[in-house]
């Protein structure tokens, strides 16, 4: 008989203490920045505002797509043995879309030379589309794009990718 209330007194027991012991170790509550009321007065009667600095962080972002593809040929042994095309997009702060279209030859050059480079280190070899192959084009392509842009830019986007063998 004992044995077979054993493991439900056990269950019991250790539920509890595991119950306990949450409570014990909860951390305190973080104190109400407002009041219920929502009248912008925090719990001590002072108003609160934000800091300066938090609302000059808002940013918002366009997405640029740039007008045509980039077709990047990939050379082996002195032969072409397939080319890739490559769709990109930017993401910029709101506002650039004029400097990034007056700039765009600059950017596509740019944006050209660390396509050839990374194709010659054989970035496009293989299972290409993978995260940890693509990553360090992202971050190169997203570099070029800001040194010829700003720091407004804050990614290159990858819209399409494809290798045809020729």
């Amino acid at each position: 008989m004992l044995s077979k209330l054993l493991p439900i007194i056990l269950l019991i027991v250790g539920t509890g203490g595991g119950i306990g012991a949450g409570i014990a170790l909860m951390p305190e509550p973080e104190p109400a920045a407002e009041t219920a009321s929502g009248d912008g007065h925090e719990a001590g009667g002072e108003p609160h505002a934000a800091p300066a600095e938090e609302m000059d962080e808002i940013v918002t972002y366009e997405y640029l797509k740039l007008n045509n593809q980039f077709v990047v040929p990939v050379v082996e042994k002195d032969e072409i043995t397939s080319m890739v095309v490559i769709s990109l997009s930017l993401e910029a702060k709101s506002g650039m879309s004029n400097d990034v279209y007056t700039l765009e030859p600059k950017l596509r050059d740019a944006f050209l030379q660390v396509l050839f480079d990374h194709a010659n280190m054989g970035g496009f070899q293989g299972a290409f589309t993978r995260s940890d192959m693509l990553m360090p084009l992202r971050t190169a392509l997203r570099e070029a794009a800001q040194r010829e842009l700003g720091k407004g830019i804050s990614d290159v986007l990858i819209m399409e990718i494809a290798r045809q063998n020729v």
